[in-house]
């Protein structure tokens, strides 16, 4: 498989790359970046024979069966449309738009094209996520209410990495998409309810910088999500999942039960690496010729939830 990465030299461009050498049949035939002299220097030092600025030259290589985008959030509905529209199969780093109108017309074209077309929601690959999911499935457990807490501490437009973004970011289109999507997953259905409330809007980024989110699950279960710019202590997400047998607390890849002792993840998946196990599965969707987990259809339902959420708080 011949894979080019887009925004390559980003913080989850990185990701991906390294993700990737950990995959047998696997190759990066080209990257993408926005100044020409820094992603040619990337390449160069990865040993990845194409670089340039322009997607739509990497679509038009022989040598690229499909495309990871790891790009501002503004134009991932763009260019996932013209990967599906120049024959090669994508992966579009979570969100796959930042509408719900642009995510319809995504789905619409992928089922046009009849290509894999996934979105990045790495929760439903984290091995944490998917112990609790197995147990669900099994019948072991049932949701009574997830805790979620997304916090960050940004007063400038920054990257995972420390770095200068060329975009800004969003509480809700981003790093609630994560959670909206995994709380519907883990109680296997569209929220019946949901509603959204938005601090103030910082004077330069033009975005809320604290956020509270509710939902309602079909079967009764309850999430209360919530997500800021503005918390100074420990950095990321972190799931509290209380049950009708039991608690347990996920943080990225780990799993602890409510009295914080680690449950032992090994088995669950191939690797501990969630972004890892999301190009195995999007690589392992194409090569199968089947629908990957967390196909833009599959993941549609999230964006129509984050839609209702937002009209919530206008």
């Amino acid at each position: 498989m011949k894979v080019c990465v887009a925004g390559a030299a980003g913080a989850f461009g990185m990701k991906h790359l390294d993700a990737l050498a950990a995959i047998d049949g696997v190759e990066v035939t080209s990257v993408v970046g926005r100044v020409a002299g820094d992603i040619e220097a990337f390449a160069k030092e990865r040993g990845i024979a194409h670089a340039t600025t322009d997607l739509a030259e990497s679509l038009a290589r022989p040598d690229v069966d499909a495309v990871i985008l790891s790009t501002p959030t503004q134009v991932h509905a763009e260019q996932a449309i013209q990967c599906l529209r120049a024959g090669k199969h994508v992966l579009i780093e979570i969100p796959m738009a930042d509408s719900l109108a642009d995510s319809e017309e995504i789905v619409r074209v992928q089922k046009e094209t009849g290509l894999v077309a996934m979105a990045g929601h790495v929760r439903r690959f984290n091995p944490s996520h998917q112990w609790v999911h197995d147990r669900i499935r099994a019948g072991e457990l049932t949701i009574q209410q997830m805790d979620i807490q997304t916090y960050f501490f940004r007063r400038t437009n920054m990257n995972a990495l420390g770095k200068p973004r060329s975009w800004t970011d969003h509480l809700l289109w981003h790093h609630a998409c994560h959670s909206v999507d995994l709380f519907q997953y883990q109680t296997g259905g569209v929220a019946t309810e949901a509603f959204g409330l938005q601090g103030p809007m910082h004077p330069e980024l033009g975005i809320a910088m604290d956020m509270a989110i509710g939902m309602k699950a079909g079967n009764g279960a309850i999430c209360t999500l919530s997500l800021s710019f503005n918390n100074k202590g420990p950095l990321g997400t972190f799931f509290r999942y209380i049950c009708d047998n039991g608690t347990y607390v996920a943080n990225y890849d780990d799993l602890f039960d409510g009295e914080g002792n680690k449950i032992d993840l090994t088995g669950v998946a191939v690797s501990s690496n969630g972004i890892e196990l999301i190009d195995r599965e999007f690589l392992g969707a194409i090569a199968d010729g089947r629908e990957p987990n967390a196909s833009v259809a599959r993941c549609l339902p999230a964006m129509r939830t984050l839609d209702l959420i937002e009209r919530t708080m206008r």
